[in-house]
């Protein structure tokens, strides 16, 4: 089944649609989670723990006792540096920061954050912790960025990063999940934790200028000087997100003939269109939530915007529109790969498992080794630290790559380089990415893609999840001989959840959903429709077969 659209979708949220922030934030401070009720326990996801107050499975007592995890955490493995700390702009954000503040200094934990409690995008405190940990072995620093991504307005979020400066892994997150959980099952005993008013002036509580180091040192990462000799005019939309503050600087700085569409902040997001679901999602690689931007696509050489905390981002060109997220990924890995000079030759292109197979064509144009990962960043992160990958990517909007020396900018997704990268390519070719793309499928090929979803109960959606590739019978595909099927990704050896299925000219996909009783089919052709839709009809009967098999009583 595919997604069904709503019909308000791309259109501004009615008034009585929004967001009650008050009772979102009294909601925060009054409800506790019952840590008996899963959905109400800590769990990580791919960034985070995610939640919503009401619904008690984003409280103070959840950042509460995150927090105490972390501390912990750092102590079992001798993370004694300081914690640069970090918010968005959604509404349990500034509540959230207190919390987390009240702990984190009552375990005696140096922390930096933004003056005035300024808002601080993932990129820019990832950014912070690889420059202070850079050649030091010791007083290694981490972070934390109080944020539900592109999440509805109602959402709050939690997301760690170790020493590396990434998104925390799997065992990092289970070890403080685990802990967390049980400190809200002990009813928070165990916790350390002062007034905010004394943990605001505690010695260990110090400001820093997040703003001024990321945007001082851009020009390692961004060509400005052939951006400003092309005369490449940008659009900028933050989506009300935690860089708003940051393109003025930018622009001023380098020089740049750069307007910010939209500078208002304001915690309903009212002034956003809604998503295909009719919700409020500040995703800026949907077509729906872009509409304003994609509006104005001829007042700009080329425009893009990032989401809340600015770790994703979107590209609008006069002919293309909204250049969908693979698409981009390509025209990056093609542009920079060529005018990168000074990286390593052996530096090798990370995609995510369901991101489009025209990279391996790029690269495989490149000369570049492709490392490919299950889906999530935290996969990259220790290939951008040591300068073996040199751009790394996933299908939702996320990349990250190299300083222009070849060494690590960050090594969390960083939605303000993918954007400024734009105006780069565009003034150096004299074509916007949108163009490019154009010219990369008439040498390349087209790659058509889809997801669809299908029912799955717990059992089934487990099945799934463990299939290995020897259980399943497919040796043919939409007509072609099948190259492989993979149960693990080729890049690291990791599980993928699922299994991929490749032939020559198009793959599928399929892995169970983390939050609904479904499956979902990612699938891709370079031929044409018709053999996408035989892909995906044969790869939901593959799998109906598999789980069939897998999930009778014994």
């Amino acid at each position: 089944m595919s997604l069904s659209t709503d019909p308000k979708s791309g259109q501004a949220v009615g008034t009585g649609e929004q967001i009650d922030v008050s009772g979102l934030c009294a909601a925060y401070m009054d409800l506790r989670p019952d840590p008996a009720i899963s959905a109400q326990r800590v769990a990580f996801g791919t960034s985070g723990h995610r939640g919503v107050s009401v619904e008690r499975s984003f409280n103070e007592w959840h950042v509460l006792a995150i927090s105490q995890a972390v501390c912990d955490y750092r102590i079992a493995h001798q993370i004694d540096g300081p914690l640069f700390l970090g918010i968005d702009t959604h509404a349990l954000s500034r509540p959230a920061l207190d919390s987390a503040l009240e702990v984190l200094a009552a375990n005696g934990v140096f922390v930096f954050i933004a003056a005035d409690d300024e808002y601080t995008p993932t990129p820019a405190v990832s950014h912070a912790i690889l420059k202070h940990n850079r050649e030091r072995s010791r007083g290694r620093a981490d972070g934390i960025v109080l944020t539900p991504s592109h999440n509805p307005p109602n959402y709050g979020g939690f997301k760690y990063n170790p020493p590396n400066g990434g998104p925390a892994d799997t065992a990092v997150t289970q070890w403080i999940g685990e802990r967390a959980n049980q400190l809200l099952a002990e009813g928070l005993r165990g916790i350390k934790r002062m007034p905010i008013a004394q943990a605001r002036a505690a010695d260990t509580t110090r400001t820093t200028d997040y703003l001024c180091s990321y945007v001082g040192e851009l020009s390692q990462v961004i060509d400005f000087d052939v951006i400003r000799s092309a005369g490449v005019t940008i659009g900028v939309d933050p989506m009300g997100g935690a860089g708003v503050h940051y393109w003025g600087p930018i622009a001023e700085r380098y020089g740049l003939t750069l307007e910010v569409t939209n500078d208002e902040i304001d915690p309903q997001f009212a002034f956003m269109p809604v998503d295909w679901d009719g919700k409020i999602r500040m995703d800026p690689s949907s077509t729906h939530a872009m509409q304003r931007l994609i509006a104005r696509k001829d007042d700009y050489s080329v425009a893009f915007a990032c989401d809340t905390d600015h770790d994703r981002h979107g590209i609008v060109t006069p002919g293309a529109g909204l250049v969908e997220s693979n698409h981009y990924l390509c025209i990056m890995i093609d542009h920079l790969f060529r005018h990168r000079p000074q990286w390593q030759r052996s530096a090798a292109i990370g995609k995510t498992l369901v991101s489009s197979a025209l990279i391996d064509r790029v690269a495989k144009r490149l000369g570049r080794r492709v490392y490919e990962v299950p889906a999530g960043f935290k996969w990259f992160a220790d290939g951008l630290g040591d300068a073996s990958l040199g751009f790394a990517g996933e299908e939702s909007a996320g990349a990250a790559f190299l300083r222009r020396d070849g060494t690590a900018w960050t090594t969390d997704k960083d939605g303000m380089i993918a954007g400024l990268l734009a105006a780069e390519i565009t003034a150096r070719t004299g074509r916007d990415p949108g163009v490019l793309y154009q010219r990369m499928i008439g040498a390349l090929g087209e790659p058509i893609t889809e997801r669809v979803e299908a029912p799955a109960n717990a059992a089934q959606k487990a099945a799934l999840g463990a299939l290995t590739r020897q259980q399943v019978d497919c040796r043919s595909l939409a007509g072609e001989r099948v190259d492989s099927i993979v149960d693990r990704a080729p890049g690291n050896n990791a599980p993928i959840g699922g299994i991929k299925v490749r032939t020559a000219n198009g793959w599928f996909a399929a892995r169970p959903s983390g939050t609904e009783d479904i499956y979902k089919i990612y699938a891709e052709s370079f031929r044409d429709s018709a053999h996408l839709a035989a892909i995906l009809a044969e790869a939901q009967q593959i799998v109906d077969r598999a789980l069939a098999r897998h999930t009778q009583p014994e």
